[in-house]
């Protein structure tokens, strides 16, 4: 599943725009390498990912399946200029947080793959709130911050979220002891 998840032979990473397939460069190495092998590289090295997307982001047929495996990769959120709904909730129910632009999309900020991405205000994620993301250019110091709309629509989603997904909520309430 993790090493299916982004390797559609016809995907298009803006980071290797060279390159057609599920192929990403790893920072700060800046060796070229399949997504998957990047993600695992991420997790060795406890660093969490961010997917930048355009518009209908999940879109087709395998919509569960692609959210658990971003999961399963190490994304813990995706800022996309829209989703398509079913899996927008999926990723909420594998604790995954999609966030929404508010204005222009990606194209705007001129990433280049080496940005920290720091989501704020989450001790106060409410549904559908306004969050700032704020991104740190390491090779050149500059801090860009823009608003992007929390897509956990429901209390309900926000409960599954902030219990890193619907298993988790499930488990935590099965194993709570009977009042």
């Amino acid at each position: 599943m993790m090493r299916g998840t982004f390797a559609n032979i016809r995907i298009r990473n803006k980071i290797t725009p060279q390159i057609e397939g599920g192929v990403t460069r790893h920072f700060p190495s800046g060796e070229v390498m399949s997504i998957y092998e990047a993600a695992m590289r991420y997790k060795a090295e406890g660093r969490g990912c961010v997917v930048f997307a355009g518009k209908e982001y999940g879109t087709g047929s395998s919509r569960d399946w692609a959210a658990k495996g971003a999961k399963l990769l190490g994304v813990r959120a995706v800022i996309a200029e829209s989703f398509e709904r079913i899996h927008r909730s999926n990723l909420v129910g594998m604790g995954v947080l999609p966030l929404q632009f508010m204005a222009d999309g990606w194209q705007r900020l001129n990433l280049n793959g080496d940005e920290i991405v720091t989501i704020r205000d989450l001790d106060g994620i409410a549904p559908r709130r306004q969050l700032m993301v704020e991104l740190y250019r390491p090779t050149d110091g500059k801090i860009a911050r823009f608003p992007v709309r929390c897509r956990i629509d429901t209390a309900t989603e926000l409960d599954y979220f902030q219990n890193g997904g619907v298993l988790n909520f499930v488990l935590r309430n099965l194993a709570r002891p009977a009042a």
